[in-house]
């Protein structure tokens, strides 16, 4: 899940590792790659380590590594300690950046993991920091679908396009890229229609504006709990049967 700050990528993100739970399409990997980790609380999982946490501590010296290994095979390690495991799905969670606003040596640890230990699940379900770092930085490369979500407003679909304009240009292998209108209004893909034509995007769907997600989020209550009904687990559901993922 790709796309600018504030569009419902989280929601999104949660609502899809629910569907893969529910539908029996597990292991399933959930990566929180924004430094405003939230994913966990989306999903029901408390967060005691992040990534940013064990790789800050080894990159500053503060832990340096066991004789014979290297500074990366020690940070890999201890990122398998901040691996957060469930029954259905396990979380890793980025964190903050450590230090100065670099996510560099992070990125590469994180790139690395994810890499090896993806063979391991069914799915892997990335929720991405807002903006395109991550797309340029190659953190999210390799990918069956890369859904690029945008509220329902001109800008937001201005923005998605960019999404798409940045992942063709540096080539990350993205097999299917579609745009996702989150928290849209009744007519929002009608009235958004001209602007959606010019993403070169598919509409791959249109989640509507829930107020039992906003009343969950006031009250705690992981998304994942969303009945069935729900009108965003219905547009999820829809979303991903259309992918042809479900």
């Amino acid at each position: 899940m790709a796309g600018k700050g504030g569009t419902g990528k989280t929601t999104f993100a949660a609502l899809t590792i629910r569907e893969l739970v529910k539908n029996g399409l597990t292991p399933v990997l959930a990566v929180d790659a924004d430094a405003n980790s939230n994913l966990n609380e989306a999903v029901g999982v408390t967060v005691d380590s992040t990534l940013a946490d064990a790789v800050s501590r080894i990159k500053n010296g503060l832990e340096p590594p066991p004789a014979g290994m290297t500074k990366d095979q020690y940070a890999e390690m201890r990122i398998f300690d901040s691996l957060i495991e469930g029954e259905d799905f396990d979380l890793l969670v980025m964190g903050g950046p450590e230090g100065a606003g670099c996510y560099c040596y992070a990125n590469n640890v994180l790139r690395m993991f994810v890499e090896r230990l993806t063979k391991n699940y069914r799915f892997l379900v990335a929720d991405n920091e807002a903006g395109l770092e991550h797309l340029s930085r190659r953190t999210t490369q390799n990918v069956d679908h890369l859904f690029v979500v945008s509220d329902a407003s001109a800008r937001g679909v201005r923005s998605a396009a960019r999404v798409r304009e940045v992942a063709e240009a540096i080539e990350v292998g993205v097999k299917h890229l579609y745009l996702v209108i989150s928290r849209a209004f009744p007519g929002a893909a009608e009235a958004l229609a001209e602007e959606i034509a010019k993403t070169g995007l598919e509409l791959i769907g249109v989640i509507p504006d829930d107020h039992l997600v906003t009343e969950y989020d006031l009250k705690g209550i992981p998304l994942i709990q969303l009945p069935d009904d729900a009108p965003s687990s219905v547009a999820v559901r829809g979303i991903l049967k259309k992918t042809g993922i479900l």
